[in-house]
């Protein structure tokens, strides 16, 4: 008994290891737009369905869940996610003494035979952990929660420039077998960086099942700064809904990272517009809407209707002249592809990891016992 004892010991240690998160956020938040969009994986325990996820995490519009996956906009809320596949969980995040936790949400309601364990662990796939969720709670016996209570799940996150760029920071739940190289080759980073952003060492410190902190390159846009959604930091392989969900804007490694948005054919939300304003350039005719591209040359330049932001009572365009030369860019800096695209999958692999340690912990224990 007393080895099985020491087994769930060392079994709870590693998993408390794997599952701490390091991501750190020290932008000022006392400026202007000191909140940020961000990703995190959620992985679920067992099947559930898109509408699900929606509600425990308060996404409030679906087309934002949809987006930060680049579903198809035709995918329907009961889709069946099943367990164990994960889905990027669009945030809004805020840093605060050096560490970055989601806006104030999501919020979660104890339900009977809740516990603030099995809540971390279980439902929100250990993303947190309970002593997280007791200190901003302010909870000082975390054996001690009601039904019925409203629990804020601080999410980490970041919204730190890194090297000088602006990017969308994702929390990446790492794989077993994963290495820093290979998540660094898939995301278009670098190993350096990623150990730098979450505070580790070497390499050999990567644990399967931690909140990795990866940034994603952001497409440039021509977004002005008096824009209502400035600065528009939409990720690679992402999508965004804005202007009242009356533009719709796309990132992709394919478009040599220029933000390309053009009008969505939803009805405005918030209710701030009974219709869509218009959003052309120069003019009425057709060929100068949101999104068309006016003349290109023989040069590998175009000149595109672009969106450049949004108010209370317009949205504005701008005619951007833009390079479509294949990228090459050097690839050393924070989100630099590394000659393939940065959304392909290429995590393959395997290292000696947490399963095969507890394996040999429970033979070990067998073998003294």
């Amino acid at each position: 008994m007393g080895y099985a004892k020491v087994f769930v010991g060392v079994l709870f240690l590693f998993v408390t290891l794997a599952t701490t998160s390091a991501i750190k956020c020290t932008t000022n938040t006392t400026t202007t737009n000191s909140t940020c969009r961000s990703l995190i994986d959620y992985v679920p325990v067992n099947d559930t369905v898109l509408s699900a996820v929606k509600s425990l995490f308060q996404i409030k519009r679906f087309h934002d869940l949809l987006g930060a996956n680049d579903f198809s906009t035709s995918t329907l809320p009961n889709q069946t996610l099943p367990a164990k596949q994960r889905i990027r969980i669009p945030f809004t995040c805020r840093c605060v003494n050096g560490t970055g936790v989601s806006d104030r949400a999501p919020v979660y309601k104890v339900k009977k035979d809740d516990g603030l364990y099995n809540i971390a662990f279980f439902t929100f796939s250990n993303l947190v952990t309970y002593q997280e969720i007791a200190k901003v709670n302010g909870i000082p016996n975390p054996d001690k929660i009601t039904v019925g209570q409203e629990l804020w799940i601080p999410l980490p996150c970041s919204c730190d420039e890194v090297e000088g760029a602006k990017v969308v920071h994702y929390g990446h739940v790492v794989e077993s077998g994963s290495s820093v190289d290979q998540i660094a080759t898939v995301y278009g980073t670098t190993p350096a960086i990623l150990l730098n952003l979450n505070g580790m060492a070497n390499a050999s410190q990567l644990l399967a099942g931690q909140v990795l902190d990866v940034p994603l390159k952001a497409c440039n846009s021509s977004v002005n700064s008096s824009s209502l959604d400035y600065p528009l930091l939409v990720a690679n392989g992402t999508y965004v809904y804005t202007a009242n969900d009356c533009v719709n804007c796309k990132c992709s490694s394919g478009n040599n990272y220029i933000l390309q948005c053009e009008a969505s054919g939803l009805k405005p939300s918030p209710k701030t517009w009974s219709t869509c304003p218009a959003a052309q350039c120069n003019g009425t005719s057709s060929l100068y809407l949101l999104g068309n591209v006016t003349t290109a040359s023989t040069t590998c330049n175009q000149t595109t209707c672009a969106y450049s932001g949004f108010t209370n009572e317009s949205i504005f365009t701008t005619l951007a002249t833009e390079s479509t030369c294949p990228a090459g860019g050097p690839t050393g800096s924070p989100t630099s592809s590394p000659g393939s695209d940065a959304s392909k999958n290429g995590m393959q692999g395997f290292r000696w990891n947490f399963l095969f340690i507890s394996i040999q912990l429970i033979i070990l224990c067998f073998t003294l016992s």
